[in-house]
């Protein structure tokens, strides 16, 4: 299932924008300048993506997707997929994971899995597991770091085109009566570098963050789970294990689907 709350909330900001600029007598079609527009979003991108490598700007789109339209994270289906591999090791031994690995698709629980089968000890199974979560956790913050640097870049470049915009009024001071909507235009780059900064891009800042933030405590539960499949715990031990991750409130609904499963 995919989680798209982030473009249809940041969709829903811009359109209460345009509704207040109806409902104070403007009209939205002022927004719709090319050189603002050129100049707060191109500007913006490469300023904040010019303290990077050109490897990284390569993984900005992908980065992009999985904050808006990236896979929503159940807890509750590893937890199931958890206690379903710990009732296999029990009653037939944890040789019989090996036949299981080819219908796991997450990578990282797979590599942990075949880990446990090739008889690796829980040291270094739970030292490697743990690099690729660290791995993980530094990959995750540098595709929000992308995104808060143009969070902080925008409304800058929109303050830099208001100030073009002046000096282009201040240079035409003998025409009077286009003085108003020359003023008008310049403002026009600080109101789209301020707008997009608080409705798009630290948005989607903060959602790679949450994002991260889901990943690695599921991969951290998988861990205590595949660390106590390997102990010889039975399925219900490695459910209990890998809920003590959970808050309360949401413990009790895991712990009430597990029952009705």
């Amino acid at each position: 299932m995919k989680d798209t709350w982030t473009p249809m909330a940041i969709g829903g900001g811009l359109v209460c924008v345009v509704i207040a600029m109806v409902l104070d007598g403007s009209s939205p079609t002022v927004l719709i300048k090319p050189a603002p527009l050129i100049l707060v979003f191109g500007g913006t991108f490469f300023a904040a993506t010019a303290g990077y490598m050109k490897s990284d700007v390569k993984g900005i789109k992908p980065i992009l997707m999985r904050a808006t339209k990236g896979d929503a994270y159940d807890m509750e289906i590893a937890i199931q997929d958890m206690a379903r591999l710990a009732s296999v090791a029990k009653s037939q031994g944890i040789m019989a994971l090996d036949k299981e690995t080819q219908a796991i698709e997450d990578p990282f629980l797979r590599r942990g899995v075949e880990l446990a089968v090739d008889g690796v000890n829980s040291e270094e199974i739970l030292e490697v597991l743990e690099n690729d979560i660290q791995a993980t956790k530094d990959r995750h913050r540098m595709g929000a770091k992308v995104f808060s640097d143009m969070g902080g870049f925008a409304p800058t470049l929109g303050i830099i085109g208001t100030v073009m915009g002046l000096v282009h009024v201040l240079g035409n001071l003998s025409d009077p009566q286009s003085l108003g909507p020359a003023i008008g235009s310049a403002f026009t780059a600080t109101l789209w570098g301020v707008l997009s900064a608080n409705l798009i891009w630290l948005p989607i800042a903060n959602k790679l963050k949450r994002a991260s933030d889901a990943e690695v405590q599921i991969k951290q539960m998988e861990v205590e789970g595949l660390l106590a499949i390997q102990s010889g715990a039975s399925s219900r031990f490695v459910r209990t294990r890998m809920e003590s991750f959970l808050a309360p409130q949401v413990r009790a609904g895991a712990e009430e689907k597990g029952a009705a499963a």
